[in-house]
């Protein structure tokens, strides 16, 4: 039944609840599309092409951990030759990447939280890269360069990232960056990097506090009149692009909408409690 709620951490009282960066682009974007994809847990059939597309990012993403813990790769190169190719074409184009000494300290698939309330941030670092004079944030596209690097800055990914490890070390923001690199750009990968300042931190922090207070707000309204979450309204032409536009009841809106997951949405999706 459509805006039945089934059981879940959300909504047991006093829970810690964990949020993402993908969380907060959802919740910032439209509260009600969160409240379907986490409250209600209803989840979306994938296409056969998206199928492969979203195993070959993870398998890539798998590659380079074990690369980096120094595990065996010819099992997961076996899985596809693109694999290879990727992987040969990140040791050509940045070496650097690659090359450690005795002070300097990283580690694959590094896992950052920190707590504010009943919400317990959790950040999962592709590849984390500690220097005595600053760190490393770097993350994995298996897909080509945007065009806009703007977009970049203010993803809640680059944000809360660069936010937890602020929070959770003694390195100033300006000396962290977090880059980007997209392993399909052609002809060889390329990166965006991103520096933070402590004016970005201090926004960021405020931007987090006022979209934990929203989330707080529409849970207790949920749990006490089972009050769903807003919608975002008809005039940002959002809903088009949305996968629950008939759930919502404006499917008269425009056309079928196409998938809204990414590659990169699913890698990222933390595992909830229950």
């Amino acid at each position: 039944m459509a805006g039945t709620l089934i059981t879940s951490s959300y909504l047991i009282p006093n829970a810690v609840l964990r949020i993402s960066q993908r969380h907060l682009k959802i919740l910032e974007t439209c509260p009600r599309q969160f409240e379907y994809t986490f409250c209600d847990r209803l989840t979306l059939p994938m296409s056969p092409q998206q199928q492969s597309k979203t195993q070959l990012g993870s398998d890539f993403h798998l590659l380079m951990h074990q690369r980096e813990l120094g595990l065996p790769i010819e099992p997961i190169l076996a899985r596809s030759p693109q694999l290879n190719t990727w992987m040969q074409a990140m040791l050509q184009t940045a070496p650097e990447l690659f090359q450690t000494d005795a002070q300097t300290w990283r580690e694959s698939e590094h896992v950052r939280t920190l707590e504010i309330g009943n919400y317990l941030f959790t950040a999962i670092y592709d590849l984390l890269i500690l220097q005595p004079d600053r760190a490393d944030i770097i993350d994995w596209k298996t897909y080509p360069l945007p065009r806009s690097k703007k977009n970049l800055d203010l993803d809640w990914q680059t944000r809360l990232y660069l936010y937890l490890l602020v929070e959770t070390s003694d390195y100033p923001p300006k000396q962290i960056a977090f880059t980007y690199w997209f392993i399909q750009s052609i002809p060889q990968p390329k990166s965006v990097k991103i520096s933070y300042t402590l004016k970005q931190h201090r926004q960021t922090k405020t931007d987090l506090l006022a979209l934990l207070g929203q989330l707080t707000t529409y849970l207790d309204a949920n749990q006490a009149n089972r009050e769903p979450f807003p919608q975002v309204a008809a005039s940002t032409g959002l809903c088009q692009h949305c996968n629950f536009v008939a759930r919502c009841g404006r499917e008269q809106l425009d056309s079928p909408a196409p998938d809204t997951f990414t590659i990169d949405d699913l890698h990222q999706i933390p595992l909830l409690p229950i």
